[in-house]
């Protein structure tokens, strides 16, 4: 079959809308009509070349659709089902998936960083050249192939264009706070950096009663809406100090919990001085793959409890089903996290919006 979808041929070019053609599926193979797709500052990475990727490549990893075909060892999911495609599926027997850190999986570690199936092998040509898949999605475009373990089931009553959003910045950011630091009622957060991720992790404390909920971010309009996520204080570091506003606003001790979302050196410090001895740091932000990062020492004493996670403690299957749940109840703002939806024919447009910073997320939508 054939089917338009966005392609990169060179760093720092634009993306490429062209025919694609898929192959044969294999056993464990879902292919899904793809209905909204979001733009992830990670796609923006591989179009800067920041994080490495073959080339050349269909990219997205932020999907949701309906499932068209399955292949002949498929049992989780059947066509007509409604799906969130996780990035991370896992072999579940590997020497890290055996640890309970599927996140770390070997099978996908490999074939991921090579833009391949699990399998190690790609199903995607363009006028017969070979197509690599973006960490096992490539969402932009009106079909993905995905292996079982990336399809997960959710209800049919969440709209494709808010659930898509469950697959990568929600899931990141609620799961920091529910499933990584595990933070409890009444604890104090900051949250450095009020983007996707960082409003994700503002909302998550939310949902777990953090008190208070600081958000922090130059940008006063994301000021706003981290208010409208359950943000209790809002601080902009070009006018108040960051870290003494937050000190402030907990008995002078420090955040029980700070989360750096923002991705870069300085605000990293900032999360690192800004919590409590004892307390927890969360650093969800990238830097440049290839950067050192200098760091003051005395910022780390005091027991500090530092941890990287990349995608929230995922469980796909546990937890994409619960947050769709939580959106249906009313629980988790997800319509309030898309800026804009284009049609996949304006994504170059998207990403520009992107590299200047404005909105929140931007959702391609195919046609039904």
């Amino acid at each position: 079959m054939q089917f338009a979808a966005a392609i990169l041929y060179e760093t720092g070019g634009p993306l490429a809308i062209e025919r694609v053609q898929i192959g044969e599926l294999k056993t464990s193979d879902v292919l899904v009509k793809v209905h909204a797709s979001g733009l992830c500052h990670t796609d923006l990475e591989v179009i800067r070349g920041t994080l490495k990727a073959p080339l050349p490549i269909v990219l997205g990893h932020e999907g949701a659709g309906v499932v068209e075909a399955v292949g002949n060892g498929v049992t989780g999911v059947k066509p007509g089902d409604h799906v969130v495609c996780s990035w991370n599926p896992n072999c579940g027997h590997c020497f890290y998936c055996i640890q309970d850190l599927p996140i770390l999986c070997e099978a996908y570690a490999r074939n991921s960083s090579r833009g391949q199936l699990m399998d190690g092998c790609t199903r995607l040509s363009c006028n017969g050249a070979k197509l690599h898949h973006h960490i096992l999605v490539s969402s932009h475009a009106e079909y993905c192939v995905v292996p079982e373990a990336g399809a997960i089931p959710v209800s049919k009553d969440i709209p494709l264009d808010r659930a898509c959003l469950i697959g990568c910045g929600v899931m990141t950011g609620v799961g920091a706070v529910a499933r990584v630091a595990k933070v409890s009622p009444g604890s104090s957060v900051a949250v450095f950096g009020c983007g996707a991720v960082g409003l994700n992790v503002i909302q998550g404390a939310c949902l777990v009663q953090a008190s208070p909920i600081v958000a922090i971010d130059v940008d006063d309009r994301k000021l706003e809406i981290a208010n409208q996520f359950g943000a209790t204080s809002t601080v902009n570091p070009t006018r108040d100090d960051a870290v003494d506003s937050v000190r402030n606003l907990t008995a002078g001790r420090g955040a029980d919990y700070s989360f750096d979302a923002a991705g870069n050196e300085k605000c990293l410090q900032q999360a690192l001085e800004a919590v409590r001895p004892g307390g927890w740091i969360v650093i969800l932000g990238k830097v440049n793959f290839d950067s050192y990062v200098s760091l003051r020492f005395g910022s780390l004493i005091g027991e500090k409890q530092i941890t990287r996670s990349s995608y929230g403690g995922a469980r796909p299957s546990r937890d994409f089903p619960l947050l769709a749940q939580y959106y249906l109840e009313g629980k988790l703002k997800l319509d309030e996290l898309i800026s804009q939806r284009i049609p996949l024919a304006e994504i170059n447009n998207g990403f520009a919006a992107m590299k200047k910073g404005e909105g929140v997320r931007t959702v391609i939508t195919f046609p039904s």
